[in-house]
């Protein structure tokens, strides 16, 4: 059995090394970030645990405590090209265990489109993770389509992860840790949105955006779009076809926590749009997720092969 791991993140050592000398690291200093201790693991350490998974390859992700789209676009893009030249070392020193995704700074579309190209072309990554906004801008905002149709001219995979409790949902509580267990999703449906209702699909027809935690609410909540797309007029101006149209165009990591939501997922979406995503290293990760998969009584064995490498292996070309 083998699997492929789209979700699963890296505290960069280039940072933790800085930070126990004692430096400033792109205006990052020591103690303004807090570091869990599996957060320090050297790819060897990470390998090992993927072992204990049965995880044969993560694209790995420098996460998204590192976005820092609201600081200056020129001291975070340096930021991210010592972060994405680390992953393409692990894509090198471990090629049949890791894959990776870039960091792109996000507020200066410019910048990012030059470092998705490079982290692309030059160091063989597979996309980037980036945040449901750019400093607030969703993403059918037209200062954007650059960036889209770049993406989508590169083949490169666009992973939609949230910036830790900063959600939607955290003005109205941060309580509770809804932030994360509510906001996330919430988010990932608000992006679905943006890129649909504003016309993002259908200019970029080959653009490759994988939402996840599995979309969040976009699946269950689709229904009451489509019905906004046939009774309003504003949820027309863009789109010609109900939103529900739209769904086999993205892809969901799994990660659901719920077997009956990763159920409904796959009949909503098509098995073909459905990947494994773990969320390494994090506390919220399911803790032996290809088991948990495995074990789940109302999936095919063909369905479980598809979600654990079949549809990542022909989604990454590997």
């Amino acid at each position: 059995m083998r699997s492929i791991d789209i979700h699963a993140h890296l505290t960069p050592q280039c940072f933790l090394q800085a930070m126990a000398a004692g430096q400033s690291w792109h205006g990052v200093n020591p103690g303004d970030m807090f570091v869990a201790p599996r957060n320090v693991w050297t790819p060897q350490q990470r390998i090992d645990d993927m072992n204990s998974l049965g995880v044969d390859v993560q694209v790995v992700s420098t996460g998204a405590a590192f976005y820092f789209y609201d600081r200056d676009a020129q001291v975070i893009s340096e930021m991210h090209r010592e972060c994405n030249e680390e992953v393409h070392q692990m894509t090198m020193d471990y090629p049949d265990r890791f894959k990776g995704f870039a960091q792109i700074p996000m507020q200066d579309v410019n910048a990012a489109i030059a470092e998705l190209e490079y982290a692309v072309t030059q160091l063989g990554l597979v996309g980037a993770m980036i945040n449901d906004t750019a400093n607030g801008l969703p993403y059918d905002d037209p200062s954007l389509l650059p960036l889209w149709q770049a993406a989508e001219q590169m083949g490169a995979i666009l992973f939609i992860h949230q910036q830790g409790g900063d959600t939607l949902v955290t003005p109205r509580s941060n309580r509770y840790h809804l932030p994360n267990t509510i906001g996330n999703l919430v988010d990932r449906a608000v992006t679905f949105a943006s890129f649909v209702f504003g016309g993002v699909m259908d200019k970029c027809p080959d653009l490759k955006v994988c939402l996840a935690h599995a979309g969040g609410y976009t699946c269950f909540g689709v229904g009451r779009m489509d019905r906004g797309w046939q009774v309003r007029s504003e949820a027309r101006v863009n789109i010609q076809q109900p939103p529900s149209a739209y769904l086999n165009r993205f892809y969901y990591d799994c990660l659901t926590h719920s077997e009956a939501a990763l159920r409904m997922v796959i009949d909503t979406v098509g098995i073909d749009r459905v990947v494994f995503g773990t969320d390494w290293p994090a506390d919220m990760a399911i803790d032996q997720p290809v088991s948990w998969v495995l074990g789940l009584e109302s999936l095919t064995q063909d369905e479980k092969d598809a979600i654990l490498w079949k549809n990542l292996e022909k989604l990454l070309n590997i």
